[in-house]
């Protein structure tokens, strides 16, 4: 066989390679990927380097935007859980995304408040440390079939944290006219207590946890169950 021909054959396996890649069925992850609640998750993502821009230095007006585009995060969180349990469209890639992007956002945010002297570092410490010790707690238990479900206080740290992150977002003090109400309202102090308490709730939340933890591990051999925490 000359070098023309072994040419010619290995032409047309690169071509037969190609054919069968391109009749090959997409991946079944990569199926799940492409969906609404999913695209709203990923937009998270993409809003975070807009979010850490404009709060590098962070004047009035940036201050706004800031808190703008991290409460447009905030709402498609819970549009995208509401779309995919509506459409029956829960995924292994939105299970995996979703909780990816509310504790990136959501570090970014505290770091970045950190770095502009709006919240003292201590209290940005716990509240990532909890989140490790229950992504931790969690990963355990589901390697041994269980679950652990979050409980109300979860629910108030979550509330809490966004709305007061939202607050020292826009820092300065404002004007709020409510009607029966009007008076200027400095966001940065209404922000600091928001994020306080919601610390409180993590401090609370990660010892219901821990509990339910060992509760699980205690009855492990009985079946196994959801543990709500």
């Amino acid at each position: 066989m000359d070098r023309a021909e072994r040419a010619v054959r290995k032409q047309r396996k690169k071509e037969e390679r190609a054919r069968r890649r391109a009749a090959r069925e997409p991946s079944i992850l990569v199926q799940e990927f492409w969906n609404l609640p999913n695209m709203l998750t990923l937009g998270r993502i993409v809003l975070i380097p807009l979010f850490v821009w404009l709060t590098y230095e962070a004047d009035p007006f940036d201050s706004l935007l800031a808190a703008a585009v991290f409460a447009v995060a905030a709402i498609t969180d819970i549009v995208d859980g509401y779309l995919a349990r509506r459409w029956n469209l829960i995924t292994v890639v939105g299970k995996f995304m979703d909780p990816l992007a509310d504790k990136l956002i959501a570090m970014a945010a505290l770091v970045m408040m950190v770095r502009l002297g709006r919240i003292a570092a201590w209290v940005v410490i716990v509240l990532l440390a909890r989140e490790f010790i229950v992504s931790g707690l969690r990963t355990i238990a589901a390697s041994e079939g269980m679950v652990i479900a979050a409980g109300q206080e979860g629910k108030w740290k979550t509330s809490l944290q966004l709305v007061g992150i939202i607050s020292l977002c826009v820092h300065y003090e404002h004007w709020v006219d409510m009607g029966v109400y009007a008076a200027p309202v400095n966001f940065n102090k209404v922000g600091q207590v928001l994020v306080y308490l919601s610390g409180a709730f993590s401090v609370w939340s990660a010892v219901v946890y821990f509990r339910a933890f060992l509760s699980m591990l205690a009855r492990r051999g009985g079946g196994g169950g959801e543990q709500k925490a």
